[in-house]
């Protein structure tokens, strides 16, 4: 049930009959331009209300409120902060360099943005279901490290450069592991498609057929995303406040939109490996009238909301800790974990045909 691509294509056809214009490049590029801005606008409104869920459930476990003062259950505060840090002074360092110092918030944000152009939110509700979409994530996030270390140098300051370098490390570090892990769910599958990653999950979800595999992917993300309890590069009582520490304003806004985003975006990469994107927990009549498209969301709320509580619930690592755990565990024993399945999969005659 294709909802969501339905409502895109009917707001497309009613811009088009206002325009009177039935040019194909015309109808291409307006189509085009309403799915992009769409998708933002969700984006945008995903990440704002991501901040409303954390400080809410931040403040649940440790017996308080959360945001209530702004509107209805505090549910206007994520638009009053935005408005907040489009007010404040855009403060730029006295030696810093000055286009690199701009640069680096546009590129963080827009690489959080580039990777939801292959996330299947329901069967054909993907903005390019492109075959390679598990590799077009893995590459376009790996760019997220650019934009972090031009922030730590540009800024010309030890702590930001300091944060920076802790930051890019840990990513790399983390990211040969999780395209270990995603080689595992590929071989499963048979294909680096997402949407059939997820249809391939309809006779059980990846996430208890390769639970060692899920455990640590989740991990992996928590790293990933610089979030507790590998939230190193942020460590106040190190180093201030990490790679942004020079920003301020609507700059560092872009860098807070893009950490948010990129947790969704994880939350949802997730889904749609291992808790079956869009499908149901149980194939039955009654839960197949649900849209699918609520399915993919609660699923990514419920790791979203998962991984927020781990930050008042879990110590957070030192450095080195943190080093050992990327190279000295979760690199060896994934690598070991893929020659198992592979074996598992050869002899048990399960591998998928993709002929």
């Amino acid at each position: 049930m294709v909802y969501i691509s339905q409502l895109i294509n009917e707001l497309i056809a009613f811009i088009l009959s206002l325009v009177h214009v039935n040019e194909p490049w015309v109808v291409f590029f307006v189509a085009l331009i309403v799915k992009i801005a769409l998708a933002i606008l969700l984006i945008m409104m995903c990440v704002a209300y991501a901040t409303w869920l954390e400080r809410k459930i931040h403040g649940l476990i440790s017996l308080r409120k959360g945001p209530n003062v702004v509107g209805p259950i505090g549910l206007l505060q994520p638009l009053a902060d935005g408005i907040k840090l489009l007010l404040k002074e855009v403060i730029i360092p006295q030696q810093a360099n000055k286009i690199l110092f701009f640069s680096a918030p546009v590129i963080i944000f827009t690489v959080a943005l580039l990777s939801w152009a292959v996330i299947p939110v329901e069967h054909g509700g993907v903005f390019a279901n492109i075959n390679v979409g598990v590799l077009y994530i893995l590459a376009i996030s790996s760019l997220g490290v650019y934009g972090i270390l031009i922030a730590g140098w540009s800024s010309n300051s030890q702590y930001a450069l300091m944060g920076a370098i802790r930051s890019s490390a840990q990513m790399i570090s983390y990211e040969l592991s999780m395209g270990i892990i995603v080689v595992c769910v590929v071989m499963c599958a048979g294909s680096f498609n997402l949407t059939d990653i997820v249809l391939s999950q309809q006779n059980g979800w990846y996430f208890l057929k390769l639970f060692p595999m899920a455990i640590m992917f989740f991990i992996i993300i928590l790293a990933e995303t610089n979030r507790h309890p590998f939230d190193l590069p942020e460590a106040e009582s190190d180093i201030v406040a990490g790679y942004h520490s020079e920003y301020s304003g609507f700059p560092f806004a872009l860098f807070f939109l893009a950490e948010y985003a990129n947790m969704i975006l994880m939350s949802a990469f997730y889904t749609t490996l291992f808790l079956g994107g869009w499908l149901p927990v149980i194939d039955n009549a009654f839960f197949n009238l649900i849209p699918s498209f609520f399915w993919f969301v609660i699923k990514v709320i419920l790791v979203l909301s998962f991984m927020i509580q781990l930050k008042s619930v879990t110590p957070r690592y030192r450095y080195d800790q943190l080093m050992r755990l990327g190279w000295k565990i979760f690199l060896p024993l994934s690598m070991f974990l893929v020659i198992v399945l592979a074996c598992v999969l050869r002899f048990t005659n399960s591998l998928p045909n993709i002929g």
